[in-house]
């Protein structure tokens, strides 16, 4: 698989690098771990905040990594994935999963899933993915995935990353 080249046409002025995260820290998102087996049998995992869905027919999920994480290699080696969405309450599985330097799996009990890809349990969905496209995005690499199959926990509340941190949900009506 190849990747797509997005070209810069350049800015007058280059952007505040931590203003402009701060911004982007103002949208409110979920936390992933995504998880994969590579060719060679590896197993990898990360902490993920940039999961979203792309297209319901095909069903289609897309999630980036930084290009210079330790963990970019085996994910670009990888012909499956499994996105997990953490729960309320899974913060400690969320800092583990975004540790470098560790064995992220020590301590953690696992299923087996598709492709021998470890799942993780108690999350409030699961996607199984199967790799379709990588891309080239600035710093990042963009991973797209064909969903096989997915679980839910209909009444399980998610974990929320917003400004810099871990939050929860409140108890709230609808709007």
């Amino acid at each position: 698989m190849g990747y797509a080249v997005l070209r810069d046409e350049g800015r007058a002025q280059p952007l505040d690098q931590r203003a402009f995260r701060d911004a982007l820290g103002r949208f409110a998102t979920g936390v992933t771990v995504v998880t994969s087996r590579t060719r060679s049998g590896r197993i990898c995992g990360v902490t993920v905040n940039s999961f979203s869905s792309l297209s319901l027919d095909p069903p289609l999920v897309l999630w980036s990594l930084a290009a210079s994480s330790s963990s970019h290699a085996a994910f670009d080696e990888a012909s499956h994935f499994v996105v997990h969405v953490l729960a309320e309450g899974q913060d400690g599985l969320a800092r583990q999963f975004a540790r470098s330097g560790i064995d992220r799996f020590a301590g953690i009990e696992t299923e087996e899933g598709p492709q021998g890809i470890p799942m993780l349990p108690g999350v409030a969905a699961r996607f199984e993915c199967r790799m379709l496209y990588r891309y080239w995005g600035g710093d990042h690499v963009i991973f797209v995935g064909r969903v096989d199959g997915f679980t839910q926990a209909p009444e399980c509340a998610p974990l929320v990353f917003h400004a810099g941190a871990m939050r929860r949900l409140e108890a709230d009506e609808r709007l």
